[in-house]
């Protein structure tokens, strides 16, 4: 099984760079274009400056963007930007965010996670990965011999023992970080030095399954990256800094623990969608709220979701789950179930819709607003994917169409690096 181990973290120096939300960022993959230069713009120390660079002029194959980071990673160091902790600890990370008027507050820990051969592991993912985006954070974290951003995994703890720990020991203490990022949310990281905790969260994990909630590609990145320093050298320990991953861990069992849906939107609904009909439900409502509250309704024995387009919103639910066994042909029954795949097969497929011609967003909103300025006809409005389906699916190997979760609130970029010196 996966072990953790506490570690010294590279952090920013507040007496350096300032005001903290200027530096750190969300993950390099939700970034836009247009937010990668804001962000930039923010601060020369936003953390984009080394975990998102841009590519420029006169760069080429030599992998010069990569190199740059590298180079920016060093300065920093150099200058104290970022410094790194002297001693071992783990890092209690508390996020506090607001969903429609309710407080939340999402508890976790930072350390590092032992890997394992993939045969031999219990670390579940559930999302497939895709092999540019494998490539791109390959090439930084081996110009940077560093791991940038955490991978996220949950864990079980039904009698909440880490969180008691963080109750009873640290929680009257000052933070290491305390920020607040754009979006309102309020970020607290604390350092864990005690040995004797440490080691009672280590046993309250070990020989647990672990899911991968987000961070696949950084995932498959640590592994790839194990794979070709143990092929460099075939007498390691097991103890080599390349022998693990940082990660963020949360509790499975947490009701903070939150995943939104992921709507799609389509560029060109071509064609008739008079077959919908025979194979659904359809509801015709008077607006999104109506839609937001019986979608909601329906998803808890139905497979449904909406379809929005100018004019028209609509309710779908499918009349027959005996449907899915006939059409669906591939996968376990779980993965079957999955409204994204029923969604696929049922009708994208129909109309020859492929992936490059859908648009993801975890805001219902921005389905609405493209659609209403033309830059799409139409768009699907799904419920969000379970806990308990995420799991059956990871434990049957299986992985989940693609952009079919979006766990919230990220876990911030720039809080903690893992320098593998």
């Amino acid at each position: 099984m996966p072990r953790i181990k506490s570690f010294k973290a590279v952090y920013y120096n507040e007496d350096k760079v300032g005001d903290l939300s200027k530096v750190v960022s969300p993950p390099y993959d939700i970034i836009s274009e247009d937010e990668q230069t804001y962000l930039q713009n923010l601060s020369p120390y936003n953390f984009t400056h080394i975990d998102f660079g841009r590519d420029k002029s006169g760069d080429d194959r030599t992998e010069i963007k990569y190199k740059r980071a590298a180079k920016i990673f060093a300065d920093w160091l150099s200058k104290n930007v970022m410094i790194q902790d002297t001693e071992n600890c783990i890092y209690f990370y508390k996020q506090e965010y607001t969903i429609q008027g309710q407080k939340h507050t999402r508890m976790g820990f930072i350390s590092l996670m032992e890997l394992q051969d993939e045969k031999e592991s219990k670390v579940y993912p559930h999302e497939n990965t895709h092999a540019n985006a494998v490539d791109d954070r390959y090439k930084l974290t081996a110009a940077l011999n560093s791991n940038l951003s955490c991978i996220f995994v949950c864990y079980s703890d039904r009698n909440r023992k880490v969180e008691k720990i963080f109750n009873k020991k640290i929680c009257a203490s000052k933070p290491l970080i305390d920020v607040a990022d754009k979006d309102g949310i309020h970020h607290k990281l604390w350092r864990l030095r005690e040995l004797p905790l440490i080691k009672e969260i280590s046993d309250s994990v070990a020989d647990q399954q672990l899911f991968i909630a987000d961070g696949h590609h950084r995932y498959k990145v640590a592994l790839e990256y194990r794979k070709a320093k143990m092929a460099k050298k075939p007498d390691a320990k097991g103890s080599e800094p390349f022998n693990y991953a940082m990660t963020y861990f949360t509790n499975l069992e947490s009701k903070d623990l939150k995943i939104f849906p992921m709507h799609r939107i389509i560029k060109k609904l071509d064609g008739s969608l008079d077959f919908i009909s025979e194979l659904f439900r359809v509801d015709k409502l008077n607006n999104k709220n109506d839609l937001n509250i019986m979608l909601a309704k329906a998803g808890h024995n139905e497979h449904a979701f909406g379809l929005y387009r100018r004019g028209s919103i609509q309710l779908l639910r499918l009349k027959n789950k005996l449907m899915i066994e006939d059409r669906i042909k591939e996968g376990s029954k779980d993965y079957k179930s999955l409204d994204a795949t029923i969604l696929k097969n049922f009708i994208l497929d129909r109309l020859g819709i492929k992936s490059d011609d859908i648009k993801y967003t975890s805001d219902a909103n921005v389905v609405f607003e493209q659609v209403d300025t033309y830059q799409a006809d139409g768009g699907f409005i799904m419920n969000p994917v379970k806990i308990a389906q995420l799991k059956a699916i990871a434990l049957n190997g299986e992985r989940m169409p693609p952009k079919t979760t979006y766990f919230y609130p990220k876990v911030l970029s720039g809080l903690t690096v893992y320098k593998m010196d």
